[in-house]
């Protein structure tokens, strides 16, 4: 790949695509950072929403009584080593695309995300066993809607994942696979950093609520 390739779309390799080729992908990752915009404003209003809501409990269960900091211990981790394992995948897509690695970081990010989503499904169950349903309070509602938001986000990342595999191993690594795959880390990053607020905000904030 020239030179000149590497620096018109850097942090991966999107193999040696042809110069007419370039205006389009370059169109295409450019119009999905627009979507990853949008989408950070849509959170953006979630987040504002919950925040003016935090005190309409009406009487019902606050923050520090429904949530179990050791589960979200764990669902961060997870949710940061995924952030960590498709940068991994990146760097072999860019560097050694054909040494068969690009699948197996992957799969490990996959993996990463379902249990994310296993234990955050879980601690709703539980929130809910508590009386913490989106209908007892303006609180809750916007503290599901918010959180809920990010976990059908993960979910959609995750199966978008699984038809990226695919098309890996049906395709191989052709030019608008490898671009799906840039999408697919760059949405995968946000939210990452969409978690991190939420976590900042939402859970740790309510320990110092009530």
């Amino acid at each position: 790949m020239s030179m000149r390739h590497r620096y018109r779309h850097p942090g991966l390799n999107l193999t040696d695509t042809p110069d007419e080729h370039l205006a389009k992908n370059e169109t295409t990752i450019f119009g999905f950072w627009v979507f990853l915009m949008s989408d950070l404003i849509f959170f953006g209003l979630m987040f504002a929403i919950y925040i003016t809501s935090i005190g309409a409990t009406a009487g019902g269960p606050r923050p520090h009584e429904l949530f179990d900091f050791t589960s979200l211990a764990i669902q961060t981790v997870l949710l940061l080593t995924s952030s960590l394992t498709v940068g991994f995948a990146s760097l072999v897509l860019k560097f050694d695309a054909k040494s068969g690695n690009l699948i197996v970081w992957l799969l490990v990010t996959l993996l990463l995300g379902l249990g994310f989503l296993f234990f955050e499904i879980r601690d709703f169950i539980e929130i809910a066993a508590k009386g913490g349903v989106p209908s007892r309070s303006g609180y809750l509602s916007a503290f599901y809607g918010l959180v809920l938001l990010h976990g059908l986000h993960v979910a959609m990342g995750c199966l978008w994942l699984v038809v990226i595999m695919i098309q890996i191993q049906v395709f191989g690594l052709i030019n608008v696979v490898t671009t799906r795959l840039i999408r697919f880390a760059l949405f995968w990053h946000f939210l990452d950093l969409i978690w991190i607020g939420i976590f900042s905000v939402v859970f740790f904030g309510g320990l110092h609520f009530g």
